[in-house]
């Protein structure tokens, strides 16, 4: 059984766990299995998403080990986001319902705005300009829009929590200063190659929970290059992980953690799965987590390039 994970209180009174499981990118046929497997090494913490297209898998491994007994749904928290196409605010609730049917949940503990972004309503989830291979067509949605109606599914019940995920500081502020009730979260990506400790200090200072997405760098994303530094294999990673006798994933996912942010590491192996969790056991030193600090470069690989141009398009601010 791993290590008990912490809870970190949110600034509505609420505790989210301090590590979970990541779906992005979990194929359907292998995440229903991997979400039993995280239940079973103790994962109370599962963060899915509309646009992963594989909530009712997840929600499949979810009714199971609740109807069995191995955990009751208030143990749970689950995590999903509205994507930018689904941002027109009479869309908000009738997204989030397809959600909790697939997740076979009557509420979810934490919803969040995907983007501040918003896509074209009505068709592809990414709907591609005819006159360009990657940009999106736009919508005009603005997020504060969206955010109330955010609101009005917290009210309903339908979600106990709500927040956004890559908004940067000044979009978080504007959120803040039409908010009724404030985001509880920020999802943004997150690891020693981008440590975002300036947005980190900023959410902390408003009392706004940090949840790290691509913990690890996301080795496995599509769009990455042979030549791309892979954080686990790094020499300075490998010699403080042998340290501490720990993976080199789980000195990585423990700097973070140490950061004040929740890692929500995606796999689908159970080994690894159980590796991950484990790391609650062991502190980094003030010496090994400088030594993580030197790896920040700005090394952000989850770009949303669809959405360049955009003019709430979050990564032309500096944080």
């Amino acid at each position: 059984m791993a290590s008990r994970v912490p809870l970190i209180k949110l600034n509505n009174g609420r505790t989210i766990p301090a590590f979970g499981l990541g779906t992005w990118k979990s194929k359907p046929g292998e995440v229903t299995q991997a979400v039993k497997d995280a239940i079973d090494a103790g994962y109370r913490h599962i963060d899915c998403a509309y646009y992963y297209e594989n909530e009712a898998e997840v929600g499949a491994a979810l009714k199971e080990k609740i109807a069995s007994g191995v955990v009751k749904r208030e143990e749970l928290f689950i995590t999903s986001k509205l994507w930018p196409s689904f941002m027109r605010p009479d869309l908000v609730e009738p997204t989030l319902k397809e959600s909790l049917k697939n997740l076979c949940l009557d509420y979810l503990d934490l919803y969040l705005i995907h983007w501040p972004a918003a896509l074209k309503e009505g068709g592809a989830l990414l709907p591609k300009r005819p006159d360009h291979d990657v940009l999106c067509v736009f919508s005009d949605v603005d997020y504060i829009d969206t955010w109330k109606a955010m609101e009005e599914v917290a009210k309903k019940g339908l979600t106990k929590s709500i927040g956004v995920s890559n908004f940067n500081k000044r979009q978080l502020e504007r959120v803040l200063e039409n908010a009724t009730i404030k985001p509880v979260n920020n999802q943004i990506e997150c690891h020693p190659y981008l440590n975002q400790k300036k947005l980190i200090a900023f959410c902390k200072s408003k009392n706004i929970a940090v949840t790290a997405y691509s913990p690890l760098g996301s080795p496995d994303r599509p769009w990455a290059k042979p030549t791309d530094p892979i954080l686990t294999e790094d020499p300075k990673v490998k010699a403080i992980a042998e340290k501490y006798k720990k993976s080199s994933a789980q000195v990585i996912l423990r700097y973070l953690f140490q950061q004040g942010v929740i890692p929500i590491p995606k796999s689908v192996n159970k080994k690894r799965i159980t590796e991950n969790i484990n790391i609650f056991d062991f502190e980094l030193t003030p010496e090994d987590v400088a030594v993580f600090d030197t790896f920040d470069c700005n090394g952000r690989v989850c770009w949303f390039v669809e959405a360049v141009g955009h003019p709430h398009y979050p990564f032309n601010d500096e944080y």
